[in-house]
This record gives structure tokens, C-alpha cells and sequence, in this order.
């Protein structure tokens, strides 16, 4: 029996899967390697932060990440499902978002720069946040199968170099979603 089971699976199917393992292994590591630099924001600080960290636009970024995986979710689901203009418009919008999201972590970073530079104790915590906002250019350089998409390369079947990108966005917005209250409301 398990030889025919073997037989009816195809190549294909059994690349995909390994690939689909291997990233879902890849984000369990980095969620460990999230865990521990929280933990260690709490170990080095406690609970309070300074008044002068700016909550809106904390609150902002966070927004535009959610839009962001939103956006990416809803390409996916077009692409699956053969829709060659929605994947194109939905997934140029977390691209701009992202970059939106680079762009005000540069601010963040030089207005926090002033208020607790990077070697006071929350400001080296807070300058960590660089290893995400590096994870985020990561996720925009892999966005950039929007070029192979608008080309018609995805079909309702073969999506993998969009699917795999997007699950790794999902993974880095749902990794700010614990750094946000961390960094910005815990008190």
C-alpha cells in the first residue's frame, strides 16, 4: 500500500512539500531567535518604558504592517486561484508598504536617537529592532515575484515562489505583533 501511495505521489508535489516543511522549520527557528530578544527586552528593563517613545508612530507601523499582510494574503489567494490582476494589484501594495514600513522605522530611529541612544539600556533594546526592519527588507526582496507574476508564470497550481515569500511576510508581521506591546504598551 505504501508503495502505490509513493508511486501516486508526483515529484512535483514531494518538492513541494519539502519546501513547504523546510520554510515552516526555517520560521519555527526565528521565532526562537524573536522569543529569546523579548525575553531579554524583559529581563534588561522590566515592564516600564520611557515616556518619550513615540506610541503613534509605533501604533502606525504596526498598521502598516497589517495592511501589509493583508494585501499579501489577498495576492496569494488571487494567484491560487488564476486571478492574474487581482495577485498584480494586491501584491504591489505590501511592497509599497514595506518600504513605507522601512522608511518610518528610519524615522523612529533617528527620533529615538536623540531620547535614548543605543547605548542606554532601552535604547539597545529598541535598536534591535533594526533585526526586524532587516527581516521586512528581506520580505520586500522576496516580493519581488510581482516581476514573475505580471508575466503569467503562477497558475491556479504553481504558486510556490509566491507562496512561500507571503507565508514569511505573514511571519514577520505576526513577530511585530509581540514586539509592538513590548517595545510601546507594556507598562
Amino acid at each position: 500500500m505504501a508503495t502505490l501511495t509513493a508511486a501516486l505521489v508526483s515529484p512535483r508535489t514531494k518538492r513541494l512539500t519539502i519546501n513547504r516543511v523546510g520554510l515552516w522549520l526555517f520560521i519555527l527557528s526565528e521565532s526562537f531567535l524573536f522569543g529569546a530578544l523579548l525575553s531579554s527586552c524583559f529581563y534588561l528593563r522590566g515592564v516600564a518604558i520611557p515616556s518619550d517613545v513615540n506610541q503613534l508612530l509605533g501604533l502606525g507601523l504596526t498598521a502598516i504592517l497589517l495592511l501589509c499582510s493583508l494585501t499579501a494574503y489577498l495576492s496569494e489567494a488571487c494567484s491560487a486561484h488564476g486571478d492574474q490582476k487581482g495577485f498584480q494589484r494586491n501584491l504591489l501594495a505590501p511592497i509599497v508598504l514595506g518600504a513605507l514600513f522601512i522608511g518610518g522605522v528610519c524615522v523612529e530611529w533617528n527620533e529615538a536617537s536623540s531620547h535614548f541612544p543605543p547605548f542606554s539600556g532601552y535604547g539597545t533594546i529598541f535598536f534591535t529592532t533594526g533585526i526586524h526592519a532587516f527581516y521586512v527588507l528581506s520580505g520586500l526582496i522576496a516580493l519581488v515575484v510581482y516581476g514573475l507574476g505580471r508575466s503569467g508564470r503562477f497558475t491556479k497550481g504553481s504558486y510556490w515562489p509566491l507562496e512561500g515569500p507571503v507565508k514569511y511576510s505573514h511571519f514577520v508581521d505576526v513577530a511585530w505583533v509581540f514586539i509592538y506591546p513590548t517595545l510601546y504598551r507594556v507598562n
